[in-house]
């Protein structure tokens, strides 16, 4: 209170918006964004489409990866002034692999109240429907683009007891695949979510292995938007189980030695059959060449 005013800051309204569909819009997320006095929006002429076709007429500024750092601290500054505002992402909900991280924490930082208003999520609807354990899993987003940084990334979850999610870039599906059927294996349990909420979705299950051919057989299914889920690691029994530890050694050995002479090395390290390892051996020599 400063001479007599009260000064309150306004909102900052975090909305989904369809990944698809239109019809998946919420009426909460349709009357934030009229009322509003401005919507943060990552590609502005995109989302103009979406609001033209609700006849909302609220101004939009851009607020994406290359600018979010600076428009931030204008938009804050219009939120304690006592505007209210609304964040949205080109499909979905902000921040889930989308630009607005700084913009929310800054607003927090400020004293800013940050409302959700949800709604749709790719990540959300591909795990509801693609029959894999829900209870716990993990988001990894998307993979690095070049081989050897999505290899080091997938290695590490190798042995992850939860179900993993990733997005992929349509271009890269193939050799996403790829690298997790051979480090996850051609048996493991996989989901294929495409194109959800659109004309041509698509969700396949199948092994990595048959997922992997499936894909390459049709160039169809390397366009739109893409999820990946993959079942969660279980424990082998018996002398068959390879672990994390094992394969981090056999990697080692092949960058130095060739793949036999590797296989035996890591077999005497390990103790892990020398053949269980050879095989191993040579479905990464395979992905390399």
């Amino acid at each position: 209170m400063r001479g007599g005013d009260v000064s309150v800051s306004g909102t900052l309204y975090v909305v989904a918006t369809p990944i698809g569909n239109l019809e998946d819009i919420g009426a909460r997320a349709l009357r934030v964004l009229r009322e509003v006095a401005l919507i943060a929006a990552e590609d502005t002429r995109h989302s103009a489409r979406l609001l033209q076709h609700f006849g909302i007429a609220t101004p939009l500024v851009a607020c994406h990866e290359h600018n979010e750092r600076d428009q931030g601290g204008r938009l804050v500054g219009r939120l304690l002034a006592g505007e209210d505002l609304a964040l949205i992402s080109d499909a979905g909900t902000p921040l889930i692999s989308d630009p607005g991280y700084h913009l929310v924490r800054n607003a927090r930082a400020a004293g800013v109240r940050v409302v959700p208003v949800p709604g749709a999520c790719a990540l959300i609807a591909a795990l509801s429907a693609a029959g894999l354990a829900s209870d716990r899993f993990i988001f990894e987003g998307f993979l690095p683009a070049r081989a050897a940084g999505r290899r080091q990334r997938l290695q590490a979850l190798v042995e992850e007891p939860r179900t993993l999610i990733f997005y992929e870039a349509p271009h890269r599906l193939l050799e996403s695949l790829e690298d997790m059927r051979v480090l996850f294996g051609d048996d493991r349990p996989a989901v294929l979510a495409r194109e959800l909420t659109k004309a041509f979705e698509t969700i396949k299950g199948a092994s990595l292995g048959e997922l992997c051919a499936w894909v390459a057989a049709d160039s169809n299914q390397q366009r739109g938007e893409c999820v990946l889920l993959i079942e969660g690691w279980q424990a082998p029994v018996g002398e068959e189980a390879l672990s994390a530890e094992a394969l981090r050694v056999l990697d080692l050995l092949l960058a130095e030695l060739p793949l036999k002479r590797a296989a035996a090395l890591a077999a005497e390290i390990t103790g892990v059959r020398k053949n269980l390892l050879y095989q191993q051996a040579l479905e990464r020599h395979k992905t390399m060449d």
